[in-house]
């Protein structure tokens, strides 16, 4: 795979406690990604940006969306489809807490993670990543002609 794009990227969590029964769980859910070259000088980690009683969100900074030429079919599946999303990737630690790891674009990409049980999010994908993105495949997919497959005349061969 070969690197054409990458996007400066930040990804916000937000961790809630839900009552179930008699017992308080932790839930965490990818709100949005912002995008921007503002977010080149914050540093990469986690920082809280909202906090209550049940309810806390934090900024990740750090991340790039990286588009490569030899994914652009998938990219464009993603975006002609019902939900065009960005997939946040994160795995969780014993203790509960997730951290995003990785975002794409790539549905088959973030599905093979939930195979090796990291956790994936789909969020809106933001405008500007968007339209980047749709230029993106415009520039480098190109639609295989679709090819007729010809029966086989089984006719011939059980006269014999």
């Amino acid at each position: 795979m070969s690197l054409a794009e990458r996007h400066t990227i930040a990804v916000i969590m937000q961790r809630s406690q839900v009552q179930q029964g008699q017992w308080s769980v932790t839930s965490w859910r990818a709100v949005s990604v912002v995008a921007g070259e503002h977010l080149v000088g914050k540093g990469a980690g986690q920082k809280p940006i909202y906090e209550n009683d049940s309810d806390a969100q934090f900024l990740w900074t750090g991340f790039s969306l990286e588009l490569y030429r030899d994914q652009a079919e998938d990219y464009w599946y993603n975006l002609t489809g019902d939900s065009p999303s960005l997939f946040v990737i994160c795995h969780e630690s014993p203790e509960g807490d997730l951290t995003p790891f990785r975002v794409t674009a790539d549905q088959d990409s973030a599905s093979g993670c939930l195979e090796s049980d990291d956790q994936v999010f789909a969020v809106p994908i933001p405008p500007e990543i968007y339209q980047r993105l749709e230029q993106f495949v415009v520039a480098h997919y190109v639609p295989r002609e679709p090819k007729k497959r010809r029966r086989k005349n089984w006719s011939q061969e059980t006269e014999g």
